[in-house]
């Protein structure tokens, strides 16, 4: 059995989907992508699909490796990205060649479901808790919510409070039994990053996330030390090597991105590594349903699992949405704010080829908005 052919698909609202077939007819999904550059890791994939063609799809990690090591040049987003689908697919192969899902060619189950949680939007506190009561009326036990939009560079203390009231609202919807959890979006500076954890404080978030852009990552220890709150981060980090200074900061909960951060192989390493350090993994997915898919094949067979991540209704999803690829959405199907265990094989999924192909005729563009300040000077969004 030998790989024989990699084709990329570029599917609203902002995905990117790769597929690889084998000589015999086997194929299998991934979803290689940076947001906002999905053109770019398209390239990069075939690319990297020049050192698959021929080979046999069951040397899963001699392919990372070679992927990852074999230019002089290594690393990044695009390359990271690419190498991620293209293995989310490689181990998509395996198990449907084995007959049984990722998760037990990873070492088998730890778990029978795995919890997940769902974005919400809104500015205003009433809107918060309307759209915090909705997930709560679906069967969600965990949201999660942005701290805020423009913040200056030093927050006020009208920013402040906005920030608390949301979250008041948000906690007052959900009652004491579910769980709110608080992005900042690497949209908060240094100094003002301690004063609105403190003020969030006593809505007893789940974590905060990115409150500090990474390239500040080294600084996270500050906070660390000064709040109770666990403190996530890692949608933006790429490989185990880049979230170890994280893990000596003292953060607690791991978030890679099986799209970024070198797929099912990596994320499964990174999320070892921070069982060395107490940490725990909650995996970072606000795109399509294969890195949905590939995320909760990680999840099941993970000890220090603690949430995942999901995009159905998330305010990106503009024409289409999570399910619209799958021939059978039941599969994401969730009761009581939790997902059955998978048990097709490989990632557990059947992708709606034709509806694939039709989008991907379509296409998108989609690219990062660009947000300035009151004072004209770029925000980071």
């Amino acid at each position: 059995m030998k790989i024989a052919r990699i084709e990329t698909f570029l599917v609203p609202p902002r995905w990117l989907f790769c597929r690889i077939e084998t000589d015999d007819g086997v194929v299998g999904w991934g979803e290689p992508v940076a947001e906002g550059s999905a053109e770019v890791v398209r390239q990069a994939v075939h690319q990297l699909g020049e050192l698959l063609i021929g080979a046999d799809p069951l040397r899963i990690e001699d392919h990372w490796q070679t992927m990852t090591r074999s230019t002089f040049y290594r690393g990044g987003v695009i390359l990271a990205s690419a190498v991620s689908g293209l293995d989310q697919a490689l181990w998509d192969i395996a198990g449907k060649v084995r007959g049984a899902p990722v998760h037990e060619l990873l070492g088998g189950p730890v778990r029978d479901r795995v919890r997940i949680y769902g974005w919400i939007g809104g500015d205003d506190p009433r809107e918060v808790a309307e759209h915090a009561a909705a997930q709560a009326d679906l069967g969600l036990t965990a949201i999660k919510m942005n701290v805020g939009a423009y913040l200056s560079p030093i927050v006020t203390s009208t920013e402040v409070a906005e920030a608390a009231s949301r979250a008041a609202a948000a906690r007052e919807a959900l009652g004491p039994d579910r769980d709110v959890a608080i992005d900042f979006h690497g949209r908060v500076s240094r100094p003002s990053a301690p004063r609105l954890i403190e003020a969030l404080q006593p809505y007893a978030p789940l974590f905060v996330e990115e409150p500090l852009v990474p390239e500040q990552s080294h600084l996270l220890g500050g906070l660390v030390e000064r709040t109770s709150t666990p403190i996530a981060t890692g949608e933006r980090l790429y490989s185990r090597q880049e979230f170890l200074p994280v893990l000596q900061q003292g953060v607690t909960v791991l978030q890679p991105d099986l799209c970024h951060a070198g797929g099912i192989s990596e994320v499964r390493r990174i999320a070892a590594l921070g069982e060395t350090f107490g940490a725990l993994l909650a995996p970072h997915c606000p795109l399509g349903p294969i890195a949905l898919a590939a995320s909760l094949q990680v999840d099941f067979a993970t000890p220090n699992f603690l949430i995942q991540e999901q995009s159905l209704g998330i305010h990106y999803n503009v024409g289409n949405d999570l399910l619209d690829y799958l021939v059978d959405p039941a599969v994401f199907a969730f009761t009581d704010g939790y997902v059955a265990r998978p048990t097709a094989p490989g990632l557990g999924i059947e992708v709606d080829e034709k509806a694939v192909r039709d989008a991907d005729a379509r296409g998108h563009a989609w690219r990062s908005p660009v947000w300035r300040m009151p004072d004209g000077s770029l925000s980071e969004w």
